[in-house]
């Protein structure tokens, strides 16, 4: 079976390589392809614009940064609404920054994208920080915080509580966590988040056009070269599936999942 072309995931890597669009947007072309192809993507930058505006209205010449943040938390999360969505973590609407503007909910991520633009009009620089399964925001290297937990400002032990969480115990802080993460490697993110929840919600095709896109973008992405041989199987596309699975086997071969892998390859051939 011939693999096909994927015009979404080209058009999706050409948006992204441009230097001419900014982060939010790329999100809100990222929400266009997969699932609004008639949103009005300058409709919510002004709305957007209007927010900031609002919030730039409301301070006083004061430039402390703790001021700064705490009426930005204020304007956000207490006057307009805005809140991470733990009812419903995994809905794909939480990834779509025209959802998170409409329904005020969000992911740590889409919260923070946000949350880091509204901070340009008051003129404080924001950095998205890629830690380990929670998004957060620094300021400098003195301030963490939680956007998606009402920009609640963490310490050390609120950064390893978060990691205990989601990782039971297994992994210990490290300072790097706290990095920096630019633009693309925020995308890339969001996109293996909304593949995840599509396969939750078991949207297998949608889950395959998130995985292609990641892949435009890092090819030889083990988890993601896995994860499209596991979802082309759930597709019934058996030799495409065969071709990725194996292809993940060459570049992981010590990979903790082999033993899943290896037997999916079996069925698959048991089946064909």
């Amino acid at each position: 079976m011939e693999e096909k072309f994927d015009p979404f995931a080209a058009e999706w890597l050409a948006f992204v390589k441009n230097p001419n669009f900014n982060l939010v947007e790329k999100c809100l072309k990222f929400a266009q392809i997969l699932e609004y192809p008639d949103l009005d993507v300058e409709k919510y930058i002004q709305k957007i614009n209007q927010i900031g505006m609002s919030l730039k209205e409301s301070i006083s010449d004061v430039k402390n940064p703790t001021y700064l943040i705490s009426m930005l938390n204020e304007h956000l999360f207490e006057n307009l609404g805005f809140s991470g969505d733990d009812d419903d973590y995994f809905n794909p609407k939480n990834n779509f920054l025209n959802e998170v503007i409409d329904k005020k909910l969000g992911l740590p991520i889409t919260i923070s994208i946000l949350y880091v633009e509204l901070a340009k009009f008051i003129g404080l620089d924001l950095k998205i920080v890629g830690f380990p399964s929670h998004i957060l925001v620094k300021y400098n290297e003195e301030m963490i915080l939680d956007p998606f937990y009402d920009g609640r400002l963490l310490d050390v032990d609120d950064l390893q509580e978060i990691l205990d969480t989601n990782f039971g115990g297994e992994l210990e802080f490290k300072p790097e966590f706290l990095d920096e993460i630019e633009s693309e490697e925020i995308l890339v993110r969001m996109t293996r988040n909304l593949k995840n929840s599509y396969v939750q919600s078991f949207v297998y095709d949608k889950a395959l056009r998130c995985t292609n896109m990641v892949l435009t973008m890092d090819p030889e992405s083990p988890e993601d070269v896995r994860d499209k041989g596991i979802l082309e199987e759930r597709l019934l596309n058996s030799e495409i599936a065969l071709k990725y699975l194996n292809k993940y086997l060459e570049i992981n071969p010590n990979a903790e999942d082999i033993d899943f892998i290896l037997e999916m390859i079996r069925s698959i051939k048991t089946k064909n």
